[in-house]
């Protein structure tokens, strides 16, 4: 999971993931399903915060997570089975206390072609109670020295 530098990134140095899109990914249109488009955002953004090292057993540890209050998707071009893609994440804004965002840029490189853009906001919640926490230091210290400038931040 490395930068794939050829590609026409939004971002400098994004975290990225390559995927295959299966049969099974894709609906009755033929092509990859809106649903999977997400799961795809979740799996990228999991991978990425854990080898930033704010893997599950901190989240564990410290009783906190970073859930998504929402995501602005733009479907901009067909993903079909077959294509072979790199989707490519950056975290975008950290406001030192409870709320953090994400960028996601999908290419295909057999074109070059940008399949999708989003936008993903967070809030740090308190993983027993669901209600929202300040973020603790291992998280602020992890966001901050992650977040890359230039990207469009919180929505709004």
């Amino acid at each position: 999971m490395s930068e794939q530098p050829s590609l026409n990134w939004d971002l400098p140095d994004p975290f990225t993931m390559t995927i295959t899109v299966r049969p099974d990914d894709t609906d009755r249109l033929g092509h990859a399903n809106n649903v999977v488009y997400v799961r795809w955002l979740e799996d990228v953004s999991w991978a990425h915060i854990d080898s930033l090292g704010m893997t599950w057993a901190l989240h564990e540890q410290t009783g906190k997570a970073m859930a998504i209050t929402r995501t602005e998707v733009d479907y901009l071009m067909a993903a079909n089975a077959g294509d072979e893609l790199v989707l490519g994440t950056w975290l975008t804004d950290w406001d030192g206390r409870f709320r953090s965002a994400r960028q996601f840029q999908l290419i295909r490189p057999a074109d070059g072609r940008t399949l999708l853009r989003a936008l993903s906001t967070h809030a740090c919640v308190d993983l027993r109670s669901q209600r929202p926490s300040r973020a603790p230091a291992e998280f602020a210290r992890i966001l901050s020295s992650a977040m890359v400038t230039g990207g469009r931040g919180f929505p709004g």
